[in-house]
């Protein structure tokens, strides 16, 4: 009678120890498949983290700004303007010269300059000369826009200064307003800052004396 009651309570001992291991065993899988769902979606959210990062930095370094050459207008010893022409980098998306910032200094003063809408010429506009002064404007707050080459026709107005592959403008800067004038030897410095992409680069002395009245400066 005791051997029976013995052996019986042993069947419920296993019987009980395997329902506990198959119970142990599906928490584990369950465990297993959230960590599987974790793990995949994090993979997932890097893998477009990775990808966003990617495209970002590709447009950085393969859109912006080149300044091809600046130039200076000399008066009575002093440069009272500058024209620094620009153009898109080789494979940028389209600028707008709108949202474009231009930091510049002479060494003792940094101004920020930003488009005014109202200081706009057009190609059929020039006529030779860069720097007739109705081209440029008179703050120190802001640059003008003269277009030399714009073969489709995107910049085709102050409220619509947005240059591509193949265009070239001037970007003037009135000197006299934003540092009295430049004089020999002043270290000019500074950038072009589109909206997106690389900045151009502004980086000069000065010449040690001014014999023109038109000056390459970069």
């Amino acid at each position: 009678m005791g051997k029976k009651i013995f052996e019986k309570l042993k069947e419920k001992e296993i019987g009980s120890i395997g329902i506990g291991a198959m119970i142990v065993f599906i928490a584990m899988v369950l465990v297993a498949g959230i960590a599987a769902s974790v793990l995949i979606q994090t993979s997932t959210t890097l893998e477009s983290q990775a990808l966003a990062t990617g495209q970002e930095t590709t447009a950085e370094v393969s859109s912006g700004l080149d300044v091809v050459c600046i130039e200076g207008y000399n008066t009575s010893g002093s440069i009272t303007h500058l024209a620094i022409i620009v153009r898109p980098r080789a494979g940028s998306k389209d600028i707008d010269l709108g949202q474009t910032v231009i930091e510049i200094s002479d060494s003792n003063t940094k101004n920020f300059l930003v488009f005014d809408t109202s200081a706009y010429t057009a190609q059929s506009g020039v006529d030779g000369d860069l720097f007739t002064s109705s081209f440029y404007t008179t703050g120190a707050t802001n640059f003008s826009i003269i277009v030399l080459s714009d073969p489709d026709g995107s910049c085709s107005s102050g409220s619509n200064a947005v240059i591509n592959s193949g265009d070239y403008v001037v970007l003037g800067v009135n000197t006299t307003a934003c540092f009295g004038g430049l004089s020999p030897r002043n270290n000019v410095w500074g950038l072009v800052l589109p909206e997106e992409g690389s900045p151009g680069v502004i980086n000069f002395k000065c010449p040690a004396s001014f014999t023109k009245a038109v000056l390459e400066l970069q």
